[in-house]
């Protein structure tokens, strides 16, 4: 068995000091159970019993179960934004995520030249992390401008309470330069050039809307990593029937939600990146008042200085949150334009972009990204589109002239993770009963 995440030391990045006293309260509650190793792959509805969500989970060893739930919380998180470009799919191309995954959790680092491409702040966390661990940074990529002193002074709501991460980031940024590394603005990847795998990265000037205004450059490099912002990972809520809307700067799709965090389906709540990616102080702050929510919900006597002071978090998170989202979204539009006609954008289904654009101007009345997909096959495969349906939504959006979320969403359907068709047997085996309810809640 691996160790336990309990067993390690904590080290909360700065301003998240918070974060070890809310993991020590949540490893020593008694009242919990946990299900660790298991994924939620489904709700499956039309129970005889309304009032009961059951949730079918699957473990890699144990199969599938179902479990029962009088109400249910999403807290999903989020993943790496897909961008599809010339030479994507090659070996040796990652996420940030992926890679900060594998150099703190895995301890692998890259072997070789790396160079980062990317918008996200995440991008220079992740650079910092292979330097320091002695991995030979050539150049960090950053599609946006330098900023402007009209940008500074916007960005000042987000200084209250956050001062330790934004002088942890400006010291990352002097180490960097420190250690020779190449920090260039308004630089993207057009593509990545190899046999077997990656060997060379193209990088190329861009103007303040990303378009590409100069001759690529080629830098030798054997990875690349990638970091232009998250996707809010809403595929569970999508499956249940959740109601969802298009917001660019908050991650594309997210789940609506009433002012205590339910969503458009009765029992089931929503947290964290999946109603927008905004962090980790506001993914803290929202799961309070959704439990809060589901407390009151079930008939609990909630107090309202309670409510009171969740929002009051909510509210100081969203100052932080809101800049960070402005200053640092993708703009969708330009790097959908990066993929030619050779280049895969759904790499389950191995769909190019020139298989698309016939497909839209032979169909010129499709203007919905599940026609796209019962068409061409894009958002077939296990991924269910996580890859694609960003690329997808662009190339449909810039072939119709509108905006990305008029093309609408792909579907999800159960298992919204690949699993083993044996597995789905046990989806027929009656729901474990609801736990029951606890006493009135208390103050922390």
């Amino acid at each position: 068995m691996a160790p336990s995440p309990c067993s390690r030391s904590l080290h909360p990045t700065a301003g998240y000091g918070w974060a070890t006293d809310l993991i020590r309260c949540f490893e020593t509650d008694p009242r919990l159970t946990t299900e660790f190793g298991w994924s939620a792959i489904g709700v499956l509805n039309g129970d005889a019993t309304p009032d009961v969500l059951r949730v079918a989970i699957n473990h890699p060893e144990h199969g599938t179960r179902v479990i029962g739930a009088r109400r249910l919380l999403i807290a999903t998180g989020a993943y790496d934004l897909p961008i599809a470009f010339p030479g994507w799919t090659l070996p040796g191309v990652l996420t940030a995520g992926a890679a900060q995954t594998l150099v703190k959790a895995q301890k692998v680092a890259p072997v070789g030249d790396v160079v980062l491409a990317g918008a996200h702040p995440l991008l220079m966390l992740v650079a910092d992390l292979l330097v320091r661990d002695g991995v030979p940074v050539r150049e960090v990529a950053f599609a946006q401008s330098i900023p402007t002193p009209v940008d500074l002074l916007n960005a000042l709501g987000a200084v209250p309470g956050h001062l330790r991460i934004l002088a942890e980031t400006g010291a990352i940024l002097a180490r960097l330069v420190r250690k020779g590394v190449r920090v260039s603005p308004r630089t993207v990847v057009t593509a990545a050039h190899g046999t077997e795998r990656v060997s060379r990265i193209e990088l190329a000037r861009v103007d303040r809307r990303w378009k590409v205004t100069g001759t690529p450059r080629e830098v030798a490099a054997s990875h690349l990593v990638l970091g232009y912002g998250f996707s809010a990972s809403t595929e569970l809520a999508r499956q249940i029937g959740c109601d969802l809307v298009f917001d660019s700067p908050r991650g594309g799709w997210v789940v609506a939600h009433d002012e205590r965090l339910q969503t458009s389906v009765p029992g089931v709540f929503v947290a964290g990146e999946p109603t927008g990616v905004a962090g980790a102080d506001q993914s803290r702050a929202e799961g309070a008042l959704a439990g809060l929510g589901i407390a009151a919900d079930l008939g609990r006597a909630v107090p309202p200085t309670l409510f009171a002071e969740a929002e009051r978090g909510i509210r100081t998170a969203t100052r932080f949150s809101t800049v960070v989202q402005r200053m640092f979204e993708p703009i969708r539009e330009a790097l959908g334009d990066l993929a030619t006609r050779e280049t895969t954008v759904c790499r389950c289904e191995m769909v190019t972009r020139g298989t698309l654009d016939d497909f839209l101007t032979s169909s010129p009345f499709v203007s919905n990204v599940n026609a796209v997909k019962l068409s061409c096959r894009t958002g077939m495969g296990p991924c269910q589109g996580r890859y694609c349906e960003g690329s997808v939504g662009t190339i449909l959006a810039a072939a119709r002239g509108q905006s990305i979320g008029l093309g609408g969403r792909f579907s999800a359907h159960l298992p919204v993770k690949p699993v083993p068709v044996g597995d789905l047997r046990a989806l027929d085996a009656a729901p474990e009963p609801p736990a029951p309810g606890g006493p009135d809640i208390p103050r922390p």
